[in-house]
């Protein structure tokens, strides 16, 4: 961290109505230019996912020992369990949600979050529950390949009723534990399609059909699922497969080119629900991945997620390409991502792009400079000028207030000013290897003084001065004069500390800058 004292210092014009407080910056100035760390961040609505239930009770938790969060490889931020309603609800109204709490405990107490799929087909469980069929869902009994191997699977008629009915209740129930729960990162449609993807053999062909009815009617029943999930759960971040909208491979059926964009997608924005793509590296070369123009455009307002196929299988093909991880983060401009695997193994054949991965993945915050006063007077305005870069490929969506605070010698935090102006997704990230540095100016007042009211008749101030205790004589000053440490925090926007930055010295989120005199 570089430092210049007594640079002159002209604030400018502050933007808007601010531009009158220019005059209050004082004449003397620090500047410090600090210098980034590399240290992967874990930070909300970013991060690696682990699978500790991939539809199977066993995969890929299973080897972990009880207490084991994955600190061991960094940027880890999520526990995603997917697994099969017939799991969750074996029967009717009884619900065993002990299945994805024992393993989310020691996730919490970590500070990290819960990822969930609930599906209702898959290619080798029976996922709608037998309850569900006995109370008269439709549906059919289907052969389908599971890697040489065949399994009668049920396929519900995707709009029956009854069907629809039963998993809303089940929804319901879920919500009342999950929706807007801080601790939930997002959660996947899983009622619609083989693994909640939104494809079969049945919606393939509607999907694909060149009769515009038969799309209108795939749309019309995919929509039922998209209203079914976010009125259940209308405080949770939802997202949905890119295979809904035909994935990467889906045809304009009147030009043979790929499609900008879906119906289905443009409704999901509408709704505020985002995208994920399970199919990174199981395309076709160079890239192994097909949806990242769709990405690009839900990255605008909502957080991607990408999931590599199941890495077992594409190292059995010879196709795993660990420098395509980063590649597929700038693609999709993703905030999350999860390779779909062991633990350990996911780790030993990646461990060697991992940080590189992890510092580009979401948003990262870069301070490049601030100028502040070296000097400032309790309760008059002041102002800090400070430059950042996001380096990351996305946006942070919650947009984050920046914070001021004063620490004193025992690192005590004194005052805190927070600018709520400006929000941090503000900060363009970085695009096409083009940085967008944005200069944030705050006004801050730091202390506070007022006349000590005295009229003879507060009965507490007159026992303190008879008793020679705690008397505040005719001012009361709320920031005593003296020698602090100008910090930075980002986070809510009452102050909390939220973010963390990539800045060396901060104790719980909070970073030191320089130092300042209040007198």
């Amino acid at each position: 961290m570089r430092s210049i004292n007594n640079t002159r210092f002209n604030a400018g014009r502050i933007y808007g109505v601010f531009a009158a407080f220019a005059c209050l910056v004082a004449a003397n100035a620090a500047v410090v230019e600090p210098k980034a760390t590399d240290e992967i961040l874990c930070n909300p609505g970013m991060g690696f996912f682990h699978f500790c239930y991939s539809g199977r009770l066993w995969a890929y938790g299973g080897e972990l020992k009880p207490g084991d969060t994955l600190d061991w490889m960094p940027g880890t931020t999520v526990t995603y369990m997917r697994l099969p309603w017939s799991y969750l609800e074996p029967e009717e109204g009884v619900y065993r949600w002990d299945l994805f709490e024992a393993k989310a405990r020691p996730w919490l107490a970590a500070g990290k979050k819960l990822g969930f799929r609930i599906s209702c087909m898959n290619i080798s469980i029976a996922s709608t529950p037998q309850w569900v069929l006995d109370a008269g869902a439709k549906g059919v009994w289907r052969d389908y390949s599971n890697t040489g191997t065949k399994s009668m699977v049920w396929e519900p008629v995707w709009d029956d009723p009854v069907y629809l009915a039963k998993y809303e209740n089940f929804l319901k129930a879920f919500a009342e534990r999950y929706d807007g729960n801080p601790d939930v990162a997002f959660v996947d449609l899983g009622s619609f399609g083989k693994f909640g993807e939104g494809h079969s053999d049945i919606l393939n062909k509607m999907r694909s059909s060149s009769d515009p009815a038969q799309r209108k009617e795939y749309e019309r029943i995919c929509k039922l699922h998209i209203d079914l999930l976010r009125r259940c759960l209308p405080n949770t971040y939802l997202v949905v497969s890119d295979d809904i909208g035909g994935g990467g491979w889906m045809k304009d059926p009147k030009t043979g080119k790929p499609i900008a964009d879906h119906p289905i997608f443009e409704y999901c924005r509408s709704l505020g629900i985002g995208l994920r793509d399970d199919s990174i590296m199981c395309a076709p070369p160079p890239n192994h991945w097909a949806s990242a123009h769709f990405g690009r455009k839900f990255a605008e307002t909502t957080p991607v997620i990408i999931e590599t196929g199941q890495i077992t299988r594409r190292l059995e093909k010879g196709i795993w390409d660990p420098e395509k991880l980063l590649l597929c983060l700038e693609d999709y401009h993703a905030s999350y991502l999860g390779v779909h695997g062991f633990p350990d193994l996911c780790w030993e054949k990646n461990k060697h792009v991992w940080r590189k991965t992890a510092n580009r993945m979401g948003y990262r915050f870069e301070l490049r400079r601030v100028e502040y006063p070296d000097a400032v007077k309790v309760s008059e305005p002041v102002v800090i000028r400070s430059t950042w870069v996001n380096t990351g490929v996305a946006p942070q969506y919650a947009n984050s207030s920046l914070t001021w605070n004063l620490l004193n010698d025992e690192g005590v935090v004194c005052w805190s000013v927070t600018d709520t102006r400006v929000g941090m997704r503000s900060l363009a990230p970085k695009w096409d290897g083009v940085e967008k540095p944005q200069t944030l100016e705050s006004r801050c007042t730091f202390g506070y003084t007022a006349p000590v009211p005295d009229g003879g008749k507060d009965v507490i101030l007159n026992w303190c001065r008879k008793h020679h205790r705690n008397d505040p004589g005719e001012i009361i000053e709320l920031l005593k004069p003296g020698t602090y440490t100008l910090a930075v925090s980002v986070g809510r926007k009452d102050g909390k500390p939220e973010i963390a930055l990539p800045l060396a010295g901060g104790v719980n989120r909070v970073y030191p800058i320089g130092k300042i005199v209040v007198r």
